[in-house]
């Protein structure tokens, strides 16, 4: 509905588009002509209004646009673009004047896409960039918590295309994917300031799209041509909830457009790159629904070969769509639906095998060179002395390989087509040596503006469902010449050859639902109030090994876990003084767990795990209750206008979990498992967040900054514990993992980082992490056994990088055509090295990436040129402790060499984009 609102305040119809005028008898600003303004804090709308009385200027704006939006109070003596300035700061719109002398409010993107006329800096625009860390939209440099912001520009011009683009290029934020003798996408770790997880199922970071929450990485995977991608760094638990011990990661879509629009974009690179995108938005019903749809498809050939069979190692494919509805029955009524659905299918991933020990074929031929260079005293489960080759210091480059088995023969066929055991149906799974993942997001969102009271009421339902299937060769080295009789002769159906293939399958589901009440009428209070309930869902399986696979050795299924959550939670906002603020924030909240017997059932022998008896599959084994509550304090201080200061108070707690792999093993293992300390109940982790931050924007905005130093004790930490064993039920040996309450650390840090106009075509972004890590106290039998260790004081945590930081650099300018713009941009990144564990033996290089592209601009196309690594650097990636597999498990007993994740090397590629 087109609105004209004239000086004297009557309206009139004019159509469907909701353009309001506001006209007056003056047309030009006044060079320095200032107004005395005395506007009450209301709706945008009417403070715009009451701006043209006084300024008797002429104002234009989509209606729709400044829905939600409200203005502060203004009194005293601006300038009336300083006014509008301050009216507009935070929104998002930003002011610019027509031809007509019309004063144009509008998004900042339209501006930017629109040539004709200059955004005004002052009215809204100023390098801002809106933030939605606190559930409603925040100029990220007024924002007092600390976070990083990959804006759609700075996404398109660096390349990111995954998250782990988005770790690379902010530091302090690491992915871990490695475990378990494998380095692939099935398996992400986010590490946000060094807090590690113990594993990916009990991450100590949460990802959320639209600020609804996901299952796994795995939609980050799948999504492509974000809004923008916000990094939220220290416990977020009071607006975020549960898992957001140490930040949380939100990808924002795009709103779908007025218009009908969309674009098409491909890309081709060496080693079979590829990638194709398409979206179109438009309206479906003038003024009531609209729609904004995209389809992406990735391919890629790996990096390395497989010295073994020479198929390359790190193919990846992924498969997805996007779907977004947006509904607006009413002026105070928007709905947005949302969904995903993605497939990604991989070939066996690149990782390699750093060994302390030499396996050889019968005839003398060195299958597996050892590459220890240092010999530790460790212990034995008796605690006697022992001596236990390694490699110390920094890892070596790979003395062989890649090399794994990958060959699908009918050993491996006909393990995977039967049913027996498996969690996922050999149908959907895996069919060979890789990864098959099928994933689907939901989330509907409703916000209910009630009248002129400043209360708004929002729903946020969401819905996740993944399932995978991975198969891995995890001794890591290819070879049929060493014989598969370390206890005798192999057992009926088995191979005549050793090998370790093992399948890993697993089942997330979860349901959210959030109800809150906001209040802001831009007075000096601002609060909001809601509840929320989550419903987790998650099943594995695993199984494999070197017996007769599909005869006698079947994968297994766990029991399944069950997480109910409920929380309550508040914030509470009041502007003290005009320069002064405060915010108190909170969350109580309550974790239920439920642990499930595996469903072909369980008889628990004695009351060590488990009450003793036999339960059939799908019966309560455990359960447990949590009560947490979980504040945050902040004080903020702008020291001057452009300049905020800010202290913070926080809690978080991340969840306990159960243990309950190891019960569907064979009794002797079980008894395995007691011995080395597993338990089946795992209490929750906590930690309290002290953090100060500097932010602003210096130098007449040609600066922008952001600083923050946090000092966090983590108490009761969770690691990962893992002990290998020979099974005399299934002769083969089998991997027990766990996790305990087994960790205490003290965190602690510094985070910087800006953008810098430099001159007028060259623009520089810069940002770095100081993230220290001191265990206080840690217990990990194995480690201890491998290293001698017992007292891990001082130590730094494993898997993170202690300095990080980037460095972009892009000069840019117009064509001399008039009708486009050019530009060149360099990226360097920077990772210091990752200890394998706590005991900090041995580590990864530090590593530095450097990434270049080139690329023109016009109204409806554009085209870019690439290189990704560009020095071809090949250090690795992730690092993790294995055990050496031979055919006698002589060198399982402990830790015995590493895994190491390889990088993608020097890739090249073109890149264009049509709009329309």
């Amino acid at each position: 509905m087109m609105k004209v609102l004239m000086a004297a305040g009557c309206r009139v119809s004019l159509g469907a588009l909701g353009l309001a005028l506001a006209v007056s008898g003056q047309s030009a600003f006044a060079a320095e002509q200032m107004y005395r303004f005395d506007i009450e804090a209301q709706p945008l709308q009417g403070a715009l209004r009451e701006f043209s009385r006084v300024t008797r200027e002429q104002i234009a704006y989509a209606a729709s646009d400044l829905r939600g939006h409200r203005g502060p109070s203004l009194r005293g003596e601006y300038s009336s673009s300083a006014a509008l300035g301050r009216l507009l700061g935070g929104s998002g719109l930003v002011s610019r004047r027509k031809p007509s002398g019309v004063i144009l409010i509008e998004p900042a993107r339209l501006a930017e896409d629109d040539g004709q006329g200059a955004p005004n800096v002052a009215a809204g625009s100023g390098g801002e960039i809106l933030v939605t860390a606190r559930k409603r939209a925040e100029d990220m440099l007024k924002t007092p918590i600390s976070l990083s912001v990959l804006t759609e520009d700075a996404i398109e011009k660096k390349g990111i295309v995954n998250l782990n683009d988005v770790a690379n290029n902010t530091p302090g934020v690491v992915i871990n994917n490695n475990a378990a003798g494998r380095s692939d996408r099935s398996f992400q770790q986010v590490i946000i300031r060094g807090f590690t997880p113990s594993q990916a199922t009990n991450p100590t970071a949460a990802l959320f799209i639209d600020g609804t929450p996901v299952a796994s990485t795995t939609a980050f995977s799948a999504l492509s041509d974000p809004a923008r991608v916000e990094v939220l760094k220290g416990p977020q638990a009071a607006y975020f909830g549960r898992n957001t011990f140490s930040g949380a990661i939100n990808f924002v879509s795009k709103t779908p457009s007025d218009t009908l629009s969309g674009s098409v974009s491909g890309m081709v690179g060496t080693r079979d790159n590829y990638r194709v995108h398409a979206d179109m938005s438009g309206p479906l019903v003038d003024d009531l629904l609209s729609f904004r749809a995209t389809v992406n498809r990735f391919g890629k050939s790996g990096s390395w070969r497989n010295d073994f069979t020479g198929e390359t190692l790190g193919d990846q494919r992924t498969t997805s769509g996007t779907l977004q509805l947006v509904a607006t029955p009413s002026s105070a009524l928007t709905i947005k639906g949302f969904g995903l659905l993605s497939k990604d299918k991989d070939g066996p991933s690149a990782q390699g095998l750093i060994s302390a020990y030499e396996i050889a074929a019968p005839d003398g031929t060195v299958v597996v060179p050892s590459q220890s260079n240092c010999t530790l005293s460790g212990r034995n489960s008796a605690g006697g002395a022992i001596s236990n080759p390694f490699i110390c210091g920094v890892t070596p480059d790979l003395a062989f390989g890649p090399s794994q088995n990958t060959i699908a023969n009918s050993y491996i066929t006909d393990f995977l087509a039967n049913p027996t055991g498996r969690l996922v149906s050999p149908e959907d799974g895996v069919k060979g040596y890789g990864l098959v993942r099928r994933y689907y997001h939901l989330h509907l969102i409703a916000d209910w503006e009630l009248g002129d009271s400043g209360l708004t009421i929002s729903s946020l339902t969401s819905y996740n469902n993944e399932r995978y299937s991975q198969f891995s060769d995890i001794d890591n080295y290819g070879t049929t010449a060493i014989p598969n009789n370390g206890f005798g002769p192999p057992p009926p159906g088995a191979p005549d050859y050793f090998d370790m293939p093992y399948l890993v399958e697993r089942v997330n589901r979860d349901f959210s639902q959030e109800m809150r009440l906001s209040y802001d009428r831009g007075g000096p209070f601002t609060g909001t109030l809601g509840a929320s309930y989550l419903n987790a869902f998650a099943q594995g399986g695993l199984g494999g090994g070197n017996g007769a696979l599909g005869t006698s050795t079947f994968s297994n299924v766990d029991g399944a876990t069950r997480n109910r959550t409920f929380g309550l939670f508040f914030g509470a906002n009041y502007e003290v003084l005009p320069e002064l603020r405060v915010s108190l924030e909170g969350r109580y909240q309550i974790d239920k767990l439920y642990a499930y017997a595996q469903p072909t059932g369980f008889t628990a022998d004695s009351d060590i795990f488990v009450p003793q008896g036999t339960y059939a599959g799908g019966d309560t084994l455990l359960k447990a209750t949590y009560r947490n509550f979980l504040p945050r304090a902040i004080v903020e201080y702008d020291v001057t206008p452009d300049v905020m200061a800010y202290a913070s108070y926080s809690k978080g707690v991340n969840p306990a979990a159960f243990n309950v792999g190891f019960l569907s093993f064979s009794a002797p293992l079980q008894r395995a498992a007691e011995a080395a300390g597993l338990q089946v109940r795992v209490d929750p982790e906590k930690v309290t967040n002290y953090e100060i931050g500097l932010k602003g924007r210096l130098f007449d905005n040609r600066l922008s900054f952001a600083m923050a130093a946090y000092y966090a004790p983590w108490r009761n930490q969770i690691n990962a514990l893992t002990i290998t064993e020979f099974d005399p039920v299934t002769q083969s040996v089998q991997i027990i993992r766990a996790t305990g309450n087994t960790g205490s650390v003290d965190m602690k840090g510094f985070e910087v980082e800006g953008s810098l106009a430099l001159f007028e075509h060259l623009d520089i972004d810069f940002a770095g992490a100081y993230n220290d890590s001191k265990i206080k106290s840690y217990e990990n039998a194995q480690v201890s056994q491998l290293t001698g260790i017992t007292d891990f004081s001082g130590k730094e945590n494993p898997n993170t990088a202690k300095y990080s930081a980037t460095l972009g650099a892009q000069v840019h300018g117009d064509l001399e055509t008039g009708d486009g713009t050019w530009y060149v941009r360099g990226d360097m990144t920077y990772k210091s090295g990752l200890w394998a564990d706590a005991s900090n033996t041995v580590r990864t290089p530090s590593l530095v990436t450097v990434n270049t592209r080139l690329g023109v601009d016009f109204e409806a196309f554009s085209i870019s040129a690439w290189v990704r690594n560009v020095f071809d650097n090949e250090t690795y990636t992730s690092i993790a402790n294995t055990s050496v597999l031979s055919n006698n498990f002589a060198y399982s007993t402990y830790y015995s060499g590493l895994v190491v994740g390889l990088p993608e090397r020097r890739t090249f590629g073109l890149e264009g984009k049509y709009r329309f």
